[in-house]
């Protein structure tokens, strides 16, 4: 006996159907997106073997019907229950009524969309009074309810276009920035919806090209679906037995994609990092990602017994639980105002002096031959929480979310804590931008720090600004008169000032006629450029001020420009510039040593004799025992480098762990020039260094 799933029930043959148009469409969409990926400048000189092309264009193929079958859900729902008897009395009236009370509880009270802020309070208020109204008007006026229901289906279909398509181009601007699909970049992003949108706009001509795809969107829906959208009728009138068999249908398949997607998962783990990402689905790379903010450290990476790291580590600094000890100055200690500039994603590869020669970063170079130069430094991360975390906390970094950006970070070990409460420093954090952006108010302001932000500025102070700030020159310009204060008021208490600019950062716009590139031209370039004007600008007015004979000057970056490559943490690319600067004070050195973002204010620490309870990771790298080596991650990948030797941890279930050294990939890290090193993977991992590497990663976790 021949079980007939479709049948002859016309509501049944129009659901699967449009289903697999829909399936058809997402293929050759996401198809025409991997041919344009492999043609970006990230990608175009990759080489892939022949399985390399199959697994990008096959695989690829399985992952994007898969994903689209899993997203297939919304049109099942509104297909399945498009039924008469749901308006009947009293089921309608209790319907409605429910409908209207989510509303009144989405728009009125304190709900989870209030926790996750920005836009989403206003969008879930907005869906909610969409559905409310719909239902409403068909149950109370019948003779609409037929053609609300073909408009219904085709604008459901139409936004399934439409999200295919723009996601398409979406695809292709966030790998042109970070050489990757999709990952917790773009959803931490999804928080600060009017920043990213107004960086969005800045960037592009965003209305141009929002208005021609809308009508490439409407026109392929039409070609599509327009016969579709007509016989929508016959949703209504379809029985029970095609709504069984049509879930029974989208359950088994819905099932089997995400079996599918967990297996084809598995293939994306070779070295080729750019395999790995374009045989990617990158609406499920979003899924994962958004899945995996908050990364268990034990659950996935290689573990060590407790006892045992911690054990390596207190050997290591000489410290007892929490990595606690007392940092002893081998001079007279020294109170001088320091100032910390962070630099928006500047890069070493920027400077002159290691190679670049478009003569970006004359006052960054001249800084670097008159200070105090760590030429061998890199940055922890490749996001502005992850350089301040680093600075700040001085600890290797943590998968998943930034410290800053957890709940539970306040009174922890910092920098400013330390020389508030231990030394008597006046300490304030200044952001060009609002600080409430990246968790910053609520990290810094419970953590000692007194805040000046965007919301410290009256229109007076403000010559340009564009969605993520003010401009550098303005934002020095404040922290000058700020600081001036602080010395007038108090001379006797020294000052700490972390500052953060934001100039250097798509869509790189600052004051006309400051620099050589125009602003129009809208080029990083041109970020770095104005970002050094504005450094120079603000040292020549810090030169006129009482305070700048008493200061330390600490300039380095938050992170790098870009963090593509060809392995999951490219070397190169993580390399930034760092510069302790107090011409009276320190005489110029140029320091070679392999080091961390996180040992930079420990250095200074040092260099100051200062005597101090420590917790931090970071050490003083003009120590003569300083052990040479480095800590970079992305949001999930863990790296260590030491002794050329690059450790890379990935998230994997610990259970599926056969040693502590599998899944663990190591490469010997051969350095060509300035800006460039070879990558080689080893042939025998070095189980030494991965036991250190786990040591220090494991600990930080349970102790922080």
């Amino acid at each position: 006996m021949k079980v007939n799933l479709l049948g002859d029930n016309a509501a049944m043959r129009l659901f699967v159907r449009v289903w697999l148009k829909m399936l058809a469409l997402a293929v050759a969409v996401c198809t025409l997106l991997r041919v344009a990926l492999l043609f970006n400048q990230q990608t175009v000189e990759v080489d892939f073997t022949v399985v390399g092309w199959l697994e990008i264009f096959l695989v690829g193929a399985i992952n994007d019907m898969a994903v689209m079958s899993l997203g297939y859900l919304f049109l099942w729902l509104f297909m399945v229950l498009a039924f008469e008897q749901k308006y009947r009395k009293p089921y309608g009236y209790v319907v409605f009524g429910v409908m209207v009370a989510g509303f009144l509880y989405t728009t009125f009270a304190h709900t989870m969309l209030d926790d996750y802020g920005s836009v989403a309070p206003l969008v879930g208020s907005l869906l909610t009074a969409l559905f409310a109204l719909n239902f409403g008007v068909k149950l109370f006026a019948p003779r609409w309810r037929r053609a609300m229901l073909c408009f219904g289906f085709g604008a459901w279909l139409l936004t399934y276009v439409s999200v295919i398509i723009f996601n398409m181009v979406s695809e292709y601007i966030f790998w042109d920035e970070f050489g990757v699909r999709y990952n917790f970049i773009a959803v931490d992003y999804l928080i600060y919806t009017n920043e990213v949108i107004g960086n969005i706009m800045e960037s592009y001509p965003i209305i141009p090209m929002a208005s021609v795809l809308m009508v490439v969107c409407s026109a392929v829906a039409w070609l599509l679906f327009r016969g579709d959208v007509r016989s929508a009728e016959v949703l209504v009138d379809g029985g029970w037995s095609w709504r069984g068999r049509a879930t029974l249908l989208y359950v088994v398949v819905a099932l089997l994609s995400f079996g599918t997607l967990r297996l084809t998962a598995q293939l994306q783990h070779t070295p080729n990092v750019y395999l790995n990402e374009l045989q990617a689905n990158g609406v499920y790379r979003f899924f994962e990602a958004f899945m995996k903010n908050n990364i268990d450290y034990k659950q996935f990476y290689p573990t060590l017994d407790d006892e045992e790291a911690k054990q390596l580590i207190y050997a290591e600094y000489g410290s007892t639980e929490d990595n606690r000890r007392v940092e002893r100055g081998d001079s007279v200690e020294q109170r001088p105002n320091i100032v910390l500039i962070t630099i928006e994603s500047m890069s070493a590869s920027f400077l002159e002096r290691y190679g670049n020669m478009q003569h970006l970063t004359p006052n960054l170079d001249t800084l670097c031959r008159r200070g105090i130069v760590f030429d061998n430094l890199f940055a922890t991360g490749n996001r502005t929480v992850r350089g301040l975390e680093a600075v700040t906390l001085s600890l290797p970094p943590c998968p998943g979310q930034s410290i800053i950006k957890r709940e539970d970070h306040a009174n922890m070990h910092s920098t400013g804590r330390m020389l508030k409460e231990q030394k008597g420093y006046d300490v304030t954090y200044f952001y060009g931008g609002k600080s409430y952006f990246d968790n910053m108010q609520a990290f810094f302001g419970s953590n000692h720090y007194a805040i000046i932000d965007r919301n410290s500025y009256s229109a007076d102070d403000i010559s340009f600004e564009n969605i993520w700030g003010v401009c550098d020159e303005d934002a020095y310009r404040m922290v000058i008169r700020e600081l001036g204060k602080k010395h007038t008021a108090d001379s006797d208490a020294p000052f700490f000032a972390h500052v953060m600019t934001v100039s250097n950062h798509r869509p790189y716009t600052y004051p006309k006629g400051k620099i050589s590139i125009s602003p129009e031209s809208k080029v990083r370039e041109g970020g770095v450029m104005y970002s050094d004007y504005a450094l120079g600008k603000f040292f020549e007015m810090a030169e006129r001020e009482p305070w700048f004979e008493n200061t330390v000057f600490v300039i380095t970056a938050d992170h790098c420009a870009s963090s593509a490559g060809k392995i999951e943490i490219p070397l190169d690319k993580y390399r930034i510039p760092a510069v302790i600067y107090a011409p009276n004070r320190f005489a110029p050195q140029v320091v070679e040593k392999t080091c961390s973002q996180i040992d930079i204010m420990p250095t200074l620490f040092a260099l100051l004799g200062m005597e101090y309870e420590s917790h931090f990771y970071g050490r003083n790298i003009l120590d003569e025992e300083y052990p040479e080596r480095a800590f970079i991650a992305t949001y999930q990948d863990l790296g260590y480098l030491q002794n050329d030797t690059l450790t890379i941890f990935s998230p994997r279930n610990s259970a599926s762990r056969r040693s502590l050294s599998d899944g663990v990939k190591q490469y010997h890290a051969t350095k060509l020039s300035d800006s460039e090193y070879r990558m080689t993977a080893v042939e025998r991992i070095d189980e030494g260094i991965v036991r250190r590497a786990a040591a220090y990663y494991q600990t930080s976790y349970l102790w922080n």
